[in-house]
């Protein structure tokens, strides 16, 4: 290797891990110029083009960079999550395939490779919930919560997708785990409460929401359930020392009676709070946090 093509190659890195992405593209596509041997080299152009949003051009450089070193981990990443930007998820499965092959028994034990890897699944499945694929978007979710099961916004969404298809034990695991993995962010508690009352345990949603509510006093979609839990159980009382039946809103303790009672629809509550977990856990796949 000659001098020049030394130098920029110290050029280029440096100027790309500084995140100066003009200066370095500049000194990369030099050495493109000259040689095509560094696979490296076309994984970071492959980078800038992408935070571009030139995906066209990012796929061809992670390609080659990949046609250079079949094994090299972060270009593989790289590649798949272009194929997913551009809908192509049948081939953005079959890098991943040949990731989690390269990784050997133990799985994908980086936790940023984990984090993009389970960010795809979850993109994946909003593609097939998006189409009513619903046992298919389940599917890529359970994948992604494997990978990532501290990722509360995924605990939710999967949570969520059970409780669409009716499965509420499954749809409460979930939410219990996003209470768990966060425990200090009140609206899973919130949908947890929810999830308990469906099942017919309101003393148990009344104490998730109370602890919601000693996280996060202001929280409005708390304190309307607790406040029609607590109305219910009072029309109880009352009926029960003046003999008469229960009203039938009150009589069940389901979600459906309290839903019934309340202007806010379960759908705009679920939305709502999974789109607010969502911030807090792509920042966390950006800074490799498992």
């Amino acid at each position: 290797m000659d001098d020049r093509l030394k130098q920029l190659l110290v050029l280029g890195r440096e100027h790309y891990e500084r995140r100066e992405y003009d200066l370095a593209e500049h000194a990369l596509r030099q050495i493109i110029e000259k040689t095509d041997r560094f696979a490296d080299v076309y994984n970071m152009l492959g980078v800038i083009l992408h935070e571009r949003g030139d995906f066209l051009a990012a796929e061809a450089h992670f390609e080659r960079a990949v046609q250079l070193n079949e094994h090299y981990t972060e270009a593989l990443l790289n590649l798949a999550v272009t194929y997913n930007d551009l809908g192509k998820y049948e081939a953005a499965r079959q890098v991943y395939s040949r990731i989690r092959r390269g990784e050997g028994e133990g799985g994908i034990l980086d936790p940023f490779a984990r984090g993009k890897i389970a960010n795809m699944h979850a993109d994946l499945a909003q593609a097939y919930a998006d189409v009513g694929c619903a046992q298919e978007a389940i599917a890529e979710l359970t994948r992604a919560v494997a990978l990532c099961p501290t990722f509360v916004d995924l605990q939710l969404r999967l949570g969520t997708m059970y409780r669409d298809a009716g499965n509420l034990e499954l749809a409460r695991e979930h939410y219990a785990a996003a209470r768990d993995a966060n425990p200090k962010y009140a609206p899973a508690r919130v949908l947890l409460g929810v999830a308990l009352l469906s099942l017919g345990a309101p003393d148990q949603a009344s104490a998730e929401w109370r602890e919601a509510l000693a996280i996060d006093p202001d929280n409005r979609t708390a304190k309307m359930y607790l406040r029609t839990l607590e109305a219910q159980r009072s029309g109880r009382t009352a009926a029960a020392e003046s003999g008469d039946p229960a009203p039938a809103a009150a009589a069940g303790g389901t979600w459906d009676a309290l839903d019934e009672a309340t202007p806010t629809t379960v759908s705009d509550i679920l939305s709502k709070t999974t789109a607010d977990a969502a911030g807090e856990t792509d920042r966390a796949a950006r800074e490799g946090k498992p």
